[in-house]
């Protein structure tokens, strides 16, 4: 066998590979006779077919079949044998296919790229730096009993936590706008459902009564034919009703799945979930500033072959999210090119920085993540036995804490500071280059 390689870009590589014409004729002339002794033909007894009828019958077709097979095989062998390491499948274009002749391929194919991680110091990362204090676990209480609060109909004027029931119409310029009317609509005043203002100008408000409100969309309205333009709404009342908050006792505790007695116990658990989720708000927050800054410095172009397949991933997640309702090959693949790039990035950079720090799993961390994950959960022990009998779902958690280590890693390169957030700004998901 034959094999020349060249480089046609970074990552694609186009490697040409003959292969002897008697070694392709020896494996026709075993697969006809294999069929030979199988195919039935009109006037011949079955496997006793000439195999001069068989070769001209299904010669053709055994042949093309068996070169599908020598250039996948050809292929693995020559790739084992150049040391190169694909990151997609390749595209066989046969080049001398006669009968007789030695065949000659092309396979176009993509590699792993070779990766040189920037300068870690000129990564800049904010650590946040923040508390649950008891406010936030006032208002963490105070949004759990209005999620399971029952409403009555009040005559006063109305104030901020009422829920009002509204019909509304807005217009620009005296004309009314698409998606500026509305009827039943109900909102909670002060939660901000509507643009900045239009809440406002409710709270005084009672049942019966006909408002005009002044306001202006936002500049960076997600509508761009309304960013930034004065509006008036006509706003009929029809409804105020205000908010039963249940009582903090057992019954209550309990459908939140919390065995508490007293209000304390009930806050105490409170203040662990709380200081669990800004733990991983702060964790997310830096992580994502550490991809920012590694995609920054890092010069990366990486295979399509595995952006595509990320791509169908990906599409199967949006289709599971939505009820699994619909056929993913619909999804425009566009939709997710950024985001998969960004996934394949940001694996092979982690995977680079693994071997250039000579890493390995803390299976303390890893422990220690276990019980983290054991303590959301009524018997505890019961959880980590399971993870730790569960190869396949301790190897998830393992890879998470090596992300964490990561993380660290370029942390300690990085230029950091820190910048105290207030709790509910700590949790909220980062974005993507913020």
């Amino acid at each position: 066998m034959q094999v020349s390689l060249e480089s046609t870009s970074n990552i694609e590589r186009r490697m040409t590979i003959g292969v002897p014409a008697e070694e392709v004729e020896q494996q026709v002339d075993e697969r006809l006779r294999e069929a030979a002794k199988q195919v039935r033909l009109n006037g011949f007894r079955p496997g006793k077919v000439p195999m001069k009828v068989v070769r001209k019958r299904f010669g053709q077709g055994v042949r093309q079949e068996v070169l599908g097979e020598v250039m996948r095989n050809a292929w693995m062998e020559a790739i084992q044998e150049q040391d190169v390491q694909p990151a997609s499948q390749p595209r066989f274009e046969p080049q001398t296919v006669e009968e007789g002749k030695d065949f000659e391929f092309v396979a176009v194919f993509e590699v792993m790229p070779e990766i040189q991680v920037g300068d870690l110091s000129q990564i800049s990362v904010e650590k946040p730096w923040s508390e649950v204090q008891d406010k936030d676990i006032n208002k963490m209480i105070d949004n759990l009993r209005r999620q399971q609060a029952t409403y009555k109909e009040v005559k006063r004027k109305a104030k901020k936590k009422d829920v009002m029931t509204i019909d509304f119409t807005g217009t620009i310029d005296g004309e009314e706008f698409e998606g500026g009317s509305g009827e039943d609509q109900q909102l909670t005043l002060g939660d901000g459902q509507m643009i900045a203002g239009f809440e406002d100008q409710l709270v005084g408000a009672k049942t019966g009564e006909e408002h005009t409100l002044d306001v202006t969309f936002p500049e960076d309205y997600q509508n761009e034919e309304l960013a930034g333009k004065q509006a008036q709404f006509q706003v009929t009342v029809k409804k105020v009703e205000e908010p039963q908050l249940p009582t903090l006792d057992k019954e209550f505790f309990e459908q939140f799945g919390v065995e508490a007695e007293t209000e304390e116990e009930f806050r105490e658990e409170v203040r662990k979930n709380m200081e669990r989720e800004l733990k991983n708000g702060i964790q997310n927050r830096i992580k994502q500033q550490v991809i920012d800054g590694l995609l920054e410095v890092t010069e990366l172009e990486v295979p399509q072959g595995m952006v595509d397949q990320e791509i169908e991933r990906m599409k199967q997640e949006a289709v599971q999210q939505f009820g699994g309702q619909m056929d993913p090959s619909q999804l425009p693949s566009e939709l997710f090119q950024d985001q998969a790039q960004r996934r394949i990035k940001t694996g092979l950079l982690f995977q680079q920085l693994v071997q250039d720090a000579n890493l390995e799993v803390d299976s303390e961390r890893v422990d220690e993540k276990i019980r983290e994950i054991a303590s959301t959960y009524q018997d505890p022990d019961e959880v980590v036995e399971y993870y730790n009998n569960n190869e396949e779902e301790k190897q998830q958690i393992e890879s998470s804490v090596l992300e964490d280590q990561v993380v660290d890693h370029v942390l300690e390169n990085a230029k950091v500071k820190q910048k105290k957030y207030k709790y509910e700004d700590a949790v909220k998901p980062p974005q993507q280059g913020a």
